[in-house]
């Protein structure tokens, strides 16, 4: 079986999750009281708990079946995170100028997705591996290419641009799209206690992303 598989965590229980992004810096304070700051992760890892999603017996029933199926952490999936999962604003539909993915040479034709976070020489440039079907848009210098002038590839994000429609050097290409973020389960054990999930007790569910 492969080691990730291309389906997604149940959308009901994962609206109801909490979590985000997090990084690791070191930080070492000198005599004099000043700080050396050192980031030792190039990218950002997300992090989530499910359980807190978990409301109901046919929800914990369903989030046990899943994890069964993934084997515990053995297998990757897909996770929706409600506050990011598109090119542009959460209240928008992507739109094929969004975020820019590359230059064209003239000779290049396949293309990775990412999502930028800030703007300027601080922005942080993120690898989007999981798009999701139907969605991804892609424009040349701000002109919308059919869709037939590409593909994309849904396990790994990389767009190809068709042989009669590669960038010429200098052109920017953008696009749009919705993705997934790739994780799997930070545990081997689902401890559930249904009398105290009766009382109002969530199960803790810990997800993990996990970074190409």
């Amino acid at each position: 079986m492969p080691d990730f598989h291309e389906v997604r965590f149940p959308l009901d229980v994962a609206r109801g999750a909490r979590g985000g992004p997090e990084r690791q810096t070191q930080i070492v304070t000198l005599a004099s009281g000043r700080e050396v700051r050192n980031s030792r992760w190039a990218h950002s890892r997300r992090r989530y708990d499910a359980g807190l999603g978990i409301r109901t017996l046919d929800a914990l029933a369903a989030v046990v079946s899943f994890f069964e199926e993934r084997r515990g952490r053995l297998h990757g999936f897909r996770w929706r995170d409600q506050l990011d999962w598109k090119s542009g604003p959460p209240s928008q539909e992507p739109a094929a100028t969004d975020q820019v993915i590359g230059v064209g040479d003239g000779v290049a034709s396949v293309f990775q997705l990412c999502k930028a976070y800030g703007a300027g020489a601080s922005a942080y440039s993120r690898e989007i591996t999981k798009p999701c079907a139907g969605t991804v848009r892609i424009a040349m210098d701000g002109v919308e290419l059919a869709g037939s002038a590409f593909s994309c590839n849904l396990s790994t994000g990389q767009v190809t641009i068709a042989a009669g429609s590669i960038p010429p050097l200098g052109a920017v290409l953008t696009a749009g799209f919705a993705f997934d973020v790739p994780v799997r389960f930070d545990t081997d054990a689902i401890e559930v206690d249904l009398s105290a999930f009766a009382a109002g007790e969530i199960p803790r569910v810990p997800v993990v992303e996990i970074i190409p």
